[in-house]
C-alpha cells in the first residue's frame, strides 16, 4: 500500500502516526487514543494490519486509519527451514521431498504388483521367455526390497514430521539451550535470532511511516515499540525532530505467551529492552505496572498513566439520527427484562475464566451467562457451549459478538452483573481492565477474583463481591450474593465524581497534554 500525506484542511496541532499489531476492531484503547486526538486537533494516522488479503482505510472520526497487509515469512521456525540432525538425524529435509519420497515407495510396489499380475494373466504380452523368466527373477527380489524401502521411507517420514513438529513447538531442551546460547551472546540484541518474525512488522510498517512524516509517533505496545523507534531514529538522522511515545499495555516479563516456546518471552523481553531507552515519553494503563516499568527499563520519568476507561455514556435523547442503533443485550439473548443476567465482556481465554462461569452456571438456578466476545464462532467458545450442553445448562449459556466502543456501556447495562473471574498471572494483578471500567459505568454489581489491585478497588469502592480465583463454589457464592441485594453494590456508583475520573474524556486530555508538551519541546528545540 502506497503511503500518501492526507490533507488536513484545518489547522493541526502536528502529525500523529499511532502504530499497532493488530486490525484496530476490537482494539478500544486504541479506537479511541486516535479518534481524541483527531478530536483534540492532532492530525492522526492509524496503522493497524491485515494478516491475510489486502489492506483497506478508512475514518474513526477525524482520524485516519489504514491497515497495512502483513507478511510473516521470517516467523517460519528454524525446523521449517533447515535439517534437524541433533532431533532427528534421519530425518528428510523440510519442503517436498518427504512426499516425493512416499508417493514414489508406493508407485514401486504399484507397479511390481501390476507386473505380477501381467505375467499371471497376459505372459505373452511382458516378453518372449528369456525375459519373462528374468522378469520373475528380479519381482522375487524386488517384492522384499520394495516392501522394505516402503518403510524405511515411511520412517523417516514420520521423523520429519515430528522434527517439525517438535522444532515449532520450541519446547525442548535443545531450544532452552538455544535461547541460552544467544542470549549469552547476544543480550538485548537476541531477539535477532529468537524472534525474527519482528523485522516483519518493521518491513510492513517502516516506509509508511516514513512517507507521512509524522511530529510524533504513538507506539502501541512491545512489537510496535522497535519499529517506532527506527522509524524516529531515521527521522532524527534525515534532520527531522520526531518524538517517540511507547504506550504499555502490560507489563510484557509477565504475560502468558500465546505461543507457550522457549524463545517467545527472551526474544520478546531483549527486543522491549533495546528499544525502551529510546522512548521520549511511556505510557501505560497503571500505577502499578508504571512502577515495574521503571524498575526493569531503568527509566528517568514516571511513566503516564492513562486509564483503560470507556467514552462517557451518551444519553439515549443525545443520540444522532443518523448513528447506528445499539444492540439489545437481552434480545441477542432471547431472554426477558426479568430473567437474572451475568455478563462478561472482553478477550476470551481459559486464564479468564470463563470455563470458572460454565462450571459455576449448575449451581445458580434460572441465571442466564453471556460472553461478549470477539468471535463467538471461534473454537473456545464454542468448545464452552458444548461444555454447557454437556452440563444441561446449554439454553443459559449465550454468545454475541463486540458491538461499537461508543456502546458498550448501554449495552452491558442490560445485565444484572458484571463478572471478571481472571486467575492469577502477573499482568493480571496489577492493573484495572477494561471491563473493570465499562461494569461501573454500566453500573453493574461486579463479581472479581481476588487478583491483588482488582479486589483491593472492589473492596475499597464497595462495587462488588470479591471470589478466590478458580474457585467455582466460591464464584458461584459471589454471583448469588450480588443477585439478591443489588442495590447495595450499585450504591457506590452515586459517590460523586468516582465515573467522572473513570472516563475517557479524562484520559484523553492526559494524552493530550502529553502530546503538547513533547511536541512544544520539538518546536522549541529547533526555532
Amino acid at each position: 500500500m502506497e503511503a500518501q500525506r492526507t490533507d488536513a484542511p484545518r489547522p493541526t496541532k502536528g502529525r500523529v502516526v499511532m502504530l499497532v499489531d493488530n486490525k484496530v476492531d476490537g482494539d478500544s484503547r486504541v479506537q479511541k487514543a486516535a479518534e481524541s486526538a483527531a478530536a483534540a486537533g492532532w492530525d492522526v494516522v492509524l496503522l493497524g494490519l491485515v494478516r491475510s488479503g489486502n489492506g483497506r482505510t478508512w475514518k474513526l472520526g477525524d482520524a485516519e486509519v489504514r491497515l497495512l497487509p502483513l507478511k510473516t515469512p521470517l516467523a517460519k521456525r528454524h525446523a521449517e527451514r533447515h535439517r534437524s540432525p541433533l532431533r532427528r538425524p534421519l530425518a528428510y529435509p523440510p519442503g517436498p521431498l518427504a512426499a516425493y519420497r512416499r508417493q514414489w515407495a508406493k508407485a514401486w510396489r504399484a507397479d511390481l504388483a501390476a507386473r505380477r499380475a501381467a505375467l499371471k494373466v497376459a505372459p505373452q504380452a511382458v516378453g518372449g521367455p528369456a525375459f519373462r523368466r528374468v522378469e520373475k527373477l528380479r519381482l522375487v527380489v524386488a517384492g522384499p526390497v520394495s516392501k522394505f524401502m516402503q518403510k524405511w521411507v515411511e520412517f523417516r517420514a514420520r521423523q520429519s514430521s515430528q522434527a517439525q513438529q517438535a522444532g515449532r513447538a520450541l519446547r525442548g531442551p535443545l531450544d532452552r539451550a538455544f535461547t541460552a546460547l544467544w542470549k549469552a551472546a547476544k543480550g538485548r540484541r537476541a531477539w535477532r535470532r529468537l524472534e525474527p518474525v519482528l523485522w516483519d512488522y518493521e518491513l510492513t510498517y517502516g516506509k509508511e511511516i516514513d512517507a507521512l512524516k509524522p511530529d510524533l509517533i504513538h507506539a502501541n505496545d512491545f512489537r510496535m515499540l522497535g519499529v517506532g523507534a527506527r522509524a524516529a531514529v531515521r527521522a532524527r538522522a534525515a534532520g527531522r525532530s520526531v518524538k517517540l511515545v511507547w504506550d504499555a499495555h502490560e507489563f510484557l516479563p509477565g504475560v502468558r505467551p500465546w505461543e507457550d516456546n522457549a524463545h517467545w518471552i527472551p526474544g520478546n523481553t531483549a527486543h522491549e529492552s533495546e528499544y525502551a531507552p529510546f522512548a521520549d515519553a511511556v505510557v501505560t494503563v497503571s500505577e502499578g505496572l508504571a512502577d515495574l516499568l521503571v524498575e526493569r527499563h531503568g527509566l528517568k520519568e514516571q511513566p503516564t498513566v492513562v486509564l483503560n476507561a470507556p467514552d462517557r455514556p451518551v444519553e439515549p435523547d443525545l443520540v444522532l439520527e443518523d448513528t447506528e442503533p445499539e444492540p439489545d443485550l437481552r434480545a441477542l439473548c432471547g431472554i426477558g427484562p426479568d430473567v437474572p443476567l451475568v455478563v462478561y465482556s472482553g478477550s476470551p481465554g481459559a486464564q479468564r475464566g470463563l470455563g470458572d462461569m460454565v462450571e459455576a452456571l449448575p449451581k445458580l438456578d434460572g441465571v442466564h451467562m453471556a460472553f461478549v466476545v470477539p468471535a463467538p464462532a471461534a473454537g473456545y467458545i464454542q468448545g464452552l457451549l458444548r461444555r454447557a450442553q454437556e452440563l444441561g445448562v446449554g439454553d443459559r449459556l449465550h454468545a454475541v459478538p463486540y458491538v461499537k466502543h461508543w456502546q458498550v456501556v448501554r449495552f452491558l447495562a442490560a445485565a444484572n452483573v458484571g463478572c471478571i473471574p481472571i486467575h492469577h498471572w502477573p499482568n493480571h494483578e496489577i492493573a484495572l481492565i477494561t471491563k473493570f471500567f465499562e461494569y461501573s459505568h454500566a453500573r453493574l454489581p461486579l463479581v472479581v477474583s481476588d487478583v491483588k489491585t482488582m479486589s483491593e478497588m472492589t473492596r475499597s469502592t464497595g462495587q462488588g463481591e470479591v471470589c478466590r480465583a478458580e474457585d467455582i463454589d466460591d464464584l458461584a457464592r459471589a454471583i448469588k450474593a450480588v443477585l439478591a441485594d443489588p442495590e447495595k453494590y450499585t450504591a457506590a456508583y452515586d459517590k460523586p465524581g468516582l465515573l467522572d475520573a473513570w472516563t475517557w474524556e479524562a484520559q484523553a486530555e492526559v494524552l493530550d497534554g502529553l502530546y503538547s508538551r513533547l511536541v512544544s519541546r520539538t518546536s522549541k528545540a529547533g526555532s
